[in-house]
Parts: structure tokens; sequence; C-alpha cells
């Protein structure tokens, strides 16, 4: 429940009341600033509170921006301010503040003038407070506290003029999309979150519906056959349009929400991945095994989001944060073919999923697969190679808060945090290569050394004995963004090398069980620093060994055991870091969503 205070005279003729009815407000009316306090203090502590000028006109649209999004703490547009319980003295404070000023006298002679001065005001010393208020871009939309009558007139007319449902329509599809989303996607997809919202569904309903039918078209791609592979790329692509929907859904009806984030980033990792392993279980049915390039394609894939992440948290903080490679890339992106040019290039979901669907229907698995690699390879190279060109020609300064991200994202376990007091005094600015150098010994030795070999182990030491080294100094070179996607390469390229070498059923699945786990630990990593809460907790890392120590393990049992006794080994492995990963993600972010978390809105990976 939400409660709007309505200050001021109410105006003949003005729709207001029932307006902010509709949003969901229990309206109050107050004719001063006293009695505005007054009511204030009567609405219970837990709820939303706004106060709206009486002689408020403009779209319902601009009141629902400016009063209702529920990621901020307070928020204004003209002639009304909202806030959240988390800013509920602030707004008690600024009020009596105001109540306490000038007179009416000061501002104009019109009954609603003070109360009109009264909201306005209130977000003034609200910002002048410390707190932030938040602001919406209305565009055409209009906002106003008119004067006079003729002015009131003028407003009406403008509001008249323009259809704000229409404007609410098309600032529900993401601001920044993949050519394939913005021209064959969201010209009708937000029609169905129109619809959705109509009928009272909410976001989450849609995420879970399409990943539904990421599962269904998964299975149908597992059944081997050409009617279960056009089957499969039909749902999958009917599957994206409900993905696209439930993000345009929250714009649409401002249901954003720090669960809602969380089950749309890790349900579209599920998703993608199941349907990775349903055309890996489709393919041997028909007696063609791809389960190698499949996690191929997932290793690839989770390399590609963590370069991403790491480079974000890296940068979005940093001081003097400016390149020529960037001024560049600025001036391109106002050509407008390249714009599309380059969101084509790094092969974003939509064309991704796109690329996948039909390539399922009309060829088969590992054609898919091999067609995926390489695109996906190609946007990895083009992606990472400009990053690091920028990297290098900005001078900024990175801060503690992102040399910590890079740590928490780099996953160093116990056995790392023990070997960095032998490693101290690495070199400034040298993580990259040593973690580079490690992995590079790790990988040729596993690479090419026989299943059985202890090469691979020792590989492994010295992979853990270089990871703490690169760790041991705070990550704040203009390259140590690198540090992390380095280690998810050589933990996740370990274990598809050894288990590709067992040579035996089951080996691949498992190994691709337990990379999914693994990197379902590293996305949730990611999606929790987003949100301002930092990384899982300590124990969970130590729980599941960190980077190192989950690649020393494998070599080890790779090394002990026959190639059937490792494949079992291996689904343990697998399933026992999918237990403890999975229940306490779940745990916290169903307690984070109940306890009341700021909402947040991830626009995450382009679609």
């Amino acid at each position: 429940m939400s409660t709007a205070i309505v200050t001021g005279q109410p105006v003949p003729g003005s729709s207001l009341e029932g307006e902010l009815r509709a949003l969901g407000f229990d309206v109050r009316l107050a004719p001063d600033a006293a009695q505005a306090g007054t009511a204030l203090a009567a609405v219970p502590a837990g709820q939303r509170v706004a106060l709206v000028d009486a002689g408020f006109v403009g779209h319902t649209h601009a009141l629902r921006l400016g009063l209702t999004d529920p990621r901020f703490a307070a928020s204004a547009i003209p002639g009304a301010v909202s806030v959240q319980p988390a800013a509920r003295e602030a707004l008690t404070g600024a009020l009596r503040g105001t109540a306490q000023g000038p007179s009416a006298t000061d501002f104009g002679t019109r009954a609603g003038t003070l109360a009109g001065v009264l909201a306005d005001r209130v977000a003034e010393r609200l910002t002048a407070s410390g707190t932030e208020v938040h602001h919406p871009e209305l565009g055409e939309l209009v906002a106003a506290v008119p004067a006079d009558p003729q002015a009131r007139n003028e407003a009406r007319q403008a509001v008249a003029a323009v259809d704000d449902e229409a404007i609410r329509l098309r600032t529900a599809v993401k601001a920044r999309d993949g050519f394939f989303t913005t021209y064959c996607i969201s010209p009708y997809s937000r029609y169905i979150a129109r619809w959705c919202a109509r009928r009272g569904l909410t976001p989450n309903q849609v995420t879970t519906a399409s990943l539904l039918t990421a599962l269904i078209a998964a299975g149908c791609a597992a059944t081997g056959t050409r009617v279960g592979f056009v089957a499969a790329g039909l749902l999958l692509l009917f599957s994206f349009v409900l993905d696209c929907t439930d993000g345009q859904l929250a714009r649409y009806s401002l249901q954003y929400s720090t669960l809602g984030a969380w089950l749309d980033a890790t349900f579209d990792r599920a998703k993608e991945y199941a349907y990775y392993a349903g055309l890996a279980l489709g393919a041997a049915r028909g007696g063609d095994d791809v389960w190698a390039l499949a996690l191929g394609a997932m290793v690839l894939q989770t390399g590609r989001h963590v370069v991403d992440f790491s480079f974000n948290e890296a940068n979005h903080d940093a001081t003097a944060n400016t390149s020529p490679t960037a001024a560049l890339s600025d001036k391109l992106d106002s050509v407008g073919w390249t714009v599309w040019v380059r969101r084509m290039i790094v092969l974003p979901i939509g064309e991704r999923w796109a690329l996948i669907a039909v390539l399922t229907a009309l060829t088969t698995p590992r054609i898919t697969f091999i067609v995926l690699l390489i695109g996906c390879a190609l946007a990895a190279t083009y992606t990472t190679a400009g990053r690091v060109l920028r990297s290098l020609t900005r001078r900024a300064t990175r801060t503690d808060r992102a040399a910590q991200a890079l740590t928490e994202l780099s996953d160093s376990g116990p056995l790392s945090e023990l070997l960095q007091r032998a490693v101290r005094g690495v070199p400034r600015h040298t993580a990259p290569a040593i973690a580079a150098l490690g992995a590079l010994v790790l990988v040729l030795a596993t690479a090419l050394s026989d299943y059985g070999s202890w090469w691979p182990v020792l590989g492994a030491a010295v992979y853990a004995l270089t990871s703490a080294a690169a760790v041991s100094r705070p990550l704040k070179g203009p390259l140590d963004w690198l540090v992390p996607p380095v280690f998810r390469a050589a933990e996740y390229g370990t274990i598809l090398l050894i288990a590709a070498k067992a040579d035996v059923n089951g080996a691949l699945p498992a190994a691709f069980g337990l990379v999914a786990a693994v990197a379902y630990h590293h996305y949730d990593t990611v999606y929790r620093i987003r949100g301002g809460t930092g990384a899982p907790p300590h124990w969970l890392v130590r729980a599941i060994g960190g980077h190192e120590g989950r690649t020393l393990v494998v070599t080890v049992i790779a090394a002990l055991l026959t190639n059937t006794d490792f494949t079992v080994a291996l689904t343990v492995c697998a399933v026992a870091v999918a237990l403890v990963v999975l229940v306490e993600s779940i745990r916290y972010w169903v307690t984070a969503h109940r306890r009341g978390a700021p909402a947040v809105h991830d626009e995450g990976e382009p679609a």
C-alpha cells in the first residue's frame, strides 16, 4: 500500500485523485503544509508516501515514473515528490523545514501556489540534506503546476496532444538492443508485455514461462529427430520472445525487484546451457558425440561474460576514465550503420539464439556447435582486443572498490590464501602475465599428456602458485581485469581436456555438469557484486575449494582413478558443488527480497 497526500485546494474537474488511486495510492487531502505534516505522521512507517500538488496537470505515466519506481529511495517530478520507507525520515525533516519557511505571500496569492511550491521545495530540501532524489526523464510527457487558468488550459491541451500510452510502450523497450531484437522481436513483444500487465502477470512469471519453454525446447532437441529439432528451434525463439517480454513488462509497469533481476540473469544462462545439453543428447541419439563441442561452447560463452563483467567492474568508477580508443568508439556510434554492425559482430543474445535456432532446425547439432564456436570466438576476439586497447591507452586510476571486486571475481580459495604468504613481493602490474603463465603451463601439461598422467597435477600445482602470486597485490593495474577471465579459462579448459582424454561414456556430460555448477557460482558472484552486496560468503568459496583447489582436485582424481571411476567422481563433484551453491544462492536472494532489498534492474547483455 502507498499513500499520496494531495496538498492545496482541490481544482474543479481535476482527475488527479482518480489517477493516483489507479496507481495504487490511498489519497489523503491536506490544504496546507501543517496539515500535510499531520497527514504524513499518520501514514504507517513501512509505506511509500508521496506529496502531490492539487493543481498538478500532467500525464498519468509521468506520475507513474515520478512516484512509483521501486528502484529509488526518493524521486520527484514538477509538483510531486515520493519517498520509500528508507527516506521517510528525510522527507519528514524536509517537510518540517519547508512548513517553517516563507509564507504563502512570498510565493504568490493563488491558494494552491504554496502547495505547488511545497512539493518542489521539499524535493530541493531532500537533495540539500544529502538524500539522492531521482528525477526521471519525462521527454514529451507533461508534468506541471499551472499558476493560472490560462496556463492550466494550455497544459491540458499539451496533455491531450501527446499519447502517453504510446510513449510508455516505446520506452518499455530496452534503450540499447541488438539488431535482431530491435527489428524482429520488440515491434510486437511490447504489446505482449502490455497484455500481460493488463492481466496482472508479473515479470517473474513471464521469466519462469521463458525458462520452461526453453527447457521444453531442449527436450525436443534431445529427441534427435528432425521434427524435434525444428520444434526445438521454434520454441527457443519463442522463449527468447518471452525473455524480451519480461524486461519490457518490468519497464512498462515499473515492476522492478532484486529477485526479478537475479531470476532474469540466471535463467538466461540456464536456458542457453540446458539447450546445449539437449542438442548434445539429441546428437548422441543419432550416433554423433558432440559433448566436447557443447562444453566448449559453454566455456567460451561464459568466458566472454567474465571478460565483460571484469572490465566493467574495473572501470565503471575509475577516474580519468578516457582513452583515444574510447573516443573512436563513441565517434563510430554516431554513424548509424556502424552501430548495428558493431552490435551484430559481438553476437549478442538475440543474434546468438536466432543463429542457434535456425541451425538447429535446418542442420545438425555438430554444425550448430561449430558455427556457434566460430562466431563466439570471433566476437570474443573483437571485444577483448578493443578492451585491451582501451585499457592500455587510458590513464585511469582504479579505486579500492574496483580492486576488491576483481579479487572477488577471481574466486581464490584456501590454497591460494595459504600460498600468498610465500609469494609476496610480486612486481606491480604483472598479475595478468603471471596468471596467464600459470594457465599456459596447466593447459599444456594437460593437453600434451595422456589420461592418468601426473603431469597435469604438476601443472595444477604451478597454476595454484602463480594464481596466488597474481592476486597477492591489489588488482589496480591497467590490464588486471584480465585475471578473472584467465582463471575461468584455465579451470574450465582443464576440466574439458581431462574429460575428453578420459574417452569414456559419461565423462564429458559429467564435466559439462561440473562446469555448469561452477559457472553458476561465478555468475552469482557477479550479480551479488552488481547488487552492491559484495561476493558470496567466504565459507562458500572455501567449501567449494576456489578455482585453484577445484583444478588441483580434478587433476589428482584423474591421475589416481580409472576413466570410469573418474566419471563417477566428477559427477559426485558436480552434484556436490551444485547443491551447495544453489542452496546458498537461493537462500540469499529470497531472503534479500523478503527483507526489502533495494530494487534493481540490470539491463545486462544486449538482447
